[in-house]
């Protein structure tokens, strides 16, 4: 499976000004398919650092980030992207946990015993960076992800929102089931069944979607495939068609 991911795997690699990514290793989708793993590392104005959707932390992995900034808020942006977190805050236990809507209300989170410190969805609530405006995406059965625009690199953060993964590094066998579920790059979009759940938000997933479009960003990261690292305001347009209209 180590041909799904996109090494070098685990360090930050510099994408735009004050951003990086981090890829690590692939999980299974579904049970099924192989799909890399991605996170997303901004360098506040104040210096210190924020990971949206940490993955798995290795020691070497935060001595790097550290040397970036002093590693300060952690975001987990959906129900799906938050099983790394323990670690970091083992690790990191003055960092501030960020959580998606509806996070902490999911029997799975509250058995693991994660600290979630402060609901994310708004860009006034106190202590979130002003560098960042988080837009918040609603669904059905307490769905919500959470994207992040950082306004100074035009550059548009999300998790599920949008999966794009590339056929060549996908078993042979897989690939007409990521081509069913709309995932297949270069026309990736989110899954189907994500797309029915999005869906069911009806008229605030909507207007949500249509100012994702609204950013233009140059680049769009998320988390699962070959991320849009150029002509992002129009890839963006065409992967959320399903939802902005």
């Amino acid at each position: 499976m180590a041909d799904a991911a996109y090494p070098p795997l685990d360090v930050p690699k510099p994408v735009a000004a004050d951003v990086w990514i981090v890829d690590s290793g692939p999980m299974k989708a579904m049970g099924v398919i192989p799909i890399p793993v991605r996170s997303t590392v901004i360098r506040l104005s104040t210096g210190d650092t924020l990971i949206h959707s940490p993955a798995r932390l290795t020691p070497d992995l935060r001595r790097r980030i550290e040397e970036i900034g002093p590693i300060r808020h952690l975001v987990a942006p959906n129900v799906a992207h938050w099983t790394f977190l323990k670690d970091w805050q083992r690790d990191l236990p003055e960092a501030v946990t960020w959580a998606a809507p509806g996070l902490r209300d999911r029997a799975q989170v509250r058995k693991s015993g994660l600290r979630l410190d402060r609901d994310l969805g708004s860009s006034d609530a106190p202590g979130w960076p002003p560098d960042l405006d988080p837009i918040a995406v609603p669904g059905a059965g307490g769905f919500c992800e959470v994207a992040l625009h950082h306004r100074a690199s035009r550059t548009l953060i999300l998790a599920d929102l949008v999966q794009n993964l590339e056929a060549r590094k996908l078993p042979l066998v897989l690939r007409p089931f990521a081509a069913a579920a709309g995932v297949l790059a270069p026309d990736g979009r989110a899954p189907a069944y994500l797309r029915a759940v999005v869906r069911l938000g009806g008229k605030p997933a909507r207007e949500a979607g249509r100012r994702l479009v609204e950013t233009r960003p140059e680049r769009v990261i998320f988390a699962h495939g070959r991320w849009f690292d150029r002509d992002g305001a129009a890839l963006l347009e065409r992967s959320l068609r399903w939802l902005a209209g």
